[in-house]
């Protein structure tokens, strides 16, 4: 009996499969970052607001009542370009995200401030009488860089608890806004890292939570394994020769045929 060809498509996705399983595990690439898609985030005022939801888009206001001045100043004192462009960049997103801050305080009745609070004033008053316009740089960058890094929590805590359908929509807006933020200001190259503020220590219940987590497991995460006892070598391997016994498996079928 004349033995039949293997269709060219299997030999192809036998190739691409070995190819894949062969493949280097964990390396990730640029076209990998997760972009948030239309996700339905309704703004009707739907939803109880609590205490927290208003101190939040209280936040938000005063945020931009003293980061657009910051950025204006930028564009007027500093002598580097990138950080007078980081500067303007912040101010006017700042601007946009005022009106959605205000449109949210207008549906929902919640009373925003019209000038910065104490601290805000003071980080200003600073900027403005820096001595020379390097030592103004490093001061615009540093403020707003610690202050966009304390803000995080509070959005943190609101996209994840709130009941009210604006302030939600609100907070993932803001979470955006605030990332941005971050990433320019580091573009600067001058960020003193050292002087943030550190994390606190994890609770000593820790990995009692709702994902239960050994030492196997993160030394599995450490060394890039995803099994615990397993390498990514070994399971490479396996599956590398079950594909091979597969494609052994199927020449002969063709070839009785």
């Amino acid at each position: 009996m004349k033995a039949r060809r293997i269709p060219r498509w299997l030999v192809g996705t036998l190739a691409l499969t070995l190819a894949f399983l062969l493949a280097p595990a964990g390396v990730a690439h640029a076209d990998d970052v997760p972009i948030p898609p239309n996700t339905g985030l309704t703004d009707r005022g739907a939803g109880v607001v609590t205490a927290a939801d208003r101190d939040f888009v209280i936040k938000v206001r005063l945020a931009g009542l003293w980061e657009v001045p910051a950025g204006n100043m930028a564009q007027e004192k500093s002598e580097n370009t990138k950080v007078a462009n980081i500067g303007r960049e912040i101010a006017k997103q700042h601007v946009a995200l005022d009106n959605l801050d205000r449109a949210v305080a207008k549906k929902l009745g919640i009373s925003l401030p019209n000038k910065p609070n104490g601290d805000q004033q003071a980080w200003l008053n600073e900027m403005r009488t820096a001595p020379t316009p390097a030592q103004f740089d490093q001061i615009f960058i540093d403020r707003l860089r610690a202050a966009h890094g304390k803000i995080f929590p509070a959005i943190a805590t609101i996209r994840a608890t709130t009941r009210n359908d604006s302030v939600r929509k609100l907070a993932q807006q803001t979470n955006q806004f605030v990332m941005t933020h971050m990433t320019l200001l580091e573009s600067s190259g001058i960020v003193d890292y050292a002087a943030l503020p550190t994390a606190p220590a994890p609770a000593a219940a820790a990995g009692q939570g709702p994902v239960p987590v050994d030492n196997q497991m993160l030394v599995a995460a450490t060394e890039g394994g995803s099994i615990p006892g397993l390498s990514n070598t070994v399971i490479l391997l396996v599956l590398a020769a079950a594909l091979v016994v597969g494609v052994i498996t199927t020449m002969r079928i063709f070839r009785a045929r």
